[in-house]
């Protein structure tokens, strides 16, 4: 299979829907952690080998080239069919494209396929205790070695994933201020390394937060040169307000028509029903925009806030929704729709807080100063 066998998306997404009813790949009835990563892994590695997963990534690195626009198409099927959990499907649009940018090239061409093809999960070790949405105050140190290495010692936290991964893009310190941020790819089972997961509000160990005493990197594992980590972390931001948001909604789109299925029978309320959907549909067309910049090789940045803004907004405001038309579920009963609805709690915190995003799009867009 190759990428010109496509003319248009529209091609591409006929070829997808085909190829997807003709291979079940439906999830089982375990909707534990543990499983949803099984899942994932299982459903990428037979992406992979058919080809799908390979789509609008270059070739240097596995993939079939194309437009990047095939890879949010092909996200959205997976949402849509309730295929794989879509936060954990979409960390490959934000880890990937760094490895690409900033990884010597055949270490990016070693590793990529390794998470494209479904054998391994990563992580992203940037937040840490007591710094919040302020990225620029992290104090994990590298200090480097005689022999070349760097010697890594520190905390992170709200770390999603780490107890499955086996590499971590990891920010660290090497010297003060934004220009003495560094990072790395690091090996998980590298000696010094201990994660310890975190239940959160909706019952699941999705975050943990990880130890690093005195862990020894190579070299070769700097992504960048030093001081190269902010430009890196200002690269990687957008890239997870992008084509990961395109999936995430997606999926909250299927939540909207189980809901209008489950109020069919009472007397709908429509002006509730109207203003989520006309959230979501904000949210959707903003994306879309963002997805048309990134498929004419537009390179992202402090605009993508105004997308994490709407999507956190339509979220919370669907599942208040639910909580509204569907009085007692989410209180009296072990319903679904409890623990996404708990989920959604923290929509205006991950990825940074609903005000970072406000003061980037006062300071940053409209130049509105730093108060």
């Amino acid at each position: 299979m190759k990428s010109q066998d496509f003319g248009s998306v529209p091609e591409f997404r006929s070829a997808l829907r085909a190829w997807l009813a003709e291979h079940d790949l439906s999830p089982g009835p375990d909707h534990s952690l543990d499983a949803q990563v099984a899942q994932l892994a299982r459903v990428r590695r037979a992406l992979f080998e058919a080809g799908w997963m390979r789509h609008g990534w270059p070739a240097g690195v596995g993939g079939l080239g194309g437009p990047a626009v095939f890879r949010a198409v092909l996200g959205e099927e997976i949402a849509t069919r309730g295929l794989a959990e879509p936060g954990i499907w979409s960390m490959v649009e934000v880890l990937v494209p760094t490895l690409i940018s900033y990884a010597p090239p055949e270490l990016a061409a070693e590793m990529v396929p390794l998470l494209l093809g479904g054998r391994e999960q990563w992580c992203q070790g940037f937040s840490e205790p007591g710094s919040g949405s302020d990225l620029a105050s992290l104090t994990t140190r590298a200090v480097p070695r005689e022999d070349g290495t760097w010697v890594v010692t520190g905390q992170k936290v709200w770390t999603s994933l780490a107890q499955y991964a086996a590499r971590c893009v990891l920010l660290t310190r090497t010297a003060p201020g934004h220009d003495g941020i560094t990072a790395f790819f690091v090996d998980m089972d590298t000696p010094g390394v201990t994660v310890r997961p975190l239940r959160t509000l909706h019952g699941v160990d999705e975050f943990a937060e990880v130890f690093f005493d005195d862990v020894v990197v190579p070299a070769e594992r700097m992504l960048g040169r030093p001081g190269d980590g902010w430009r890196l972390a200002m690269d990687l931001l957008p890239h997870e307000r992008s084509t990961c948001f395109w999936h995430r909604i997606a999926h909250l789109y299927t939540r909207l028509d189980r809901l209008l299925d489950e109020t069919s029978a009472a007397v709908p309320d429509d002006a509730a029903l109207g203003s989520a959907y006309l959230a979501l549909h904000t949210a959707r067309c903003r994306s879309h925009g963002t997805q048309r910049r990134l498929a004419e090789g537009a390179r992202l940045g402090p605009e993508t806030s105004v997308d994490k803004v709407l999507l956190a907004t339509a979220e919370q405001q669907l599942f208040e929704t639910v909580r509204d038309l569907l009085p007692g579920v989410l209180e009296l009963t072990e319903s679904p729709w409890r623990s996404e609805y708990l989920y959604a709690k923290a929509a205006t915190i991950y990825g940074g807080t609903a005000e970072i995003q406000r003061n980037i799009i006062a300071r940053r867009l409209l130049d509105l100063g730093r108060e």
